[in-house]
């Protein structure tokens, strides 16, 4: 029976990309050094934003979209890491029956 590790880890991060909007409403350790230090004004904006301000555009209710914007997040983050694990392993496989 194969391991089915990557399924049991999307389901962990599924769930905590729904919990975490929930869990504070500090702002992150990062954001919370810059403004207790005073250069929080010296940010640049992003280059490009997917999902501006971890909101998904169109919901009405803040929570819900934080949430949504976290599980496409995750969900677009683990199918990327997924499809580049499943061309190395191929890549590994085609290597020795060639040799």
């Amino acid at each position: 029976m194969k391991s089915k590790w990557w399924l049991i880890g999307l389901l962990v991060c599924l769930v905590l990309a729904s919990l975490a909007p929930l869990a504070s409403s500090s702002p992150d350790g990062l954001e919370r050094v810059a403004e207790d230090k005073g250069f929080i004004d010296m940010a640049q904006a992003a280059p490009f934003q997917v999902i501006a301000d971890y909101v998904f555009p169109g919901i009405q209710n803040e929570t819900l979209a934080t949430i949504l914007a976290g599980l496409t997040g995750t969900l677009i983050l683990f199918a990327f890491v997924y499809l580049l694990s499943w061309v190395l392993v191929y890549r590994k496989r085609s290597g020795r029956s060639e040799a």
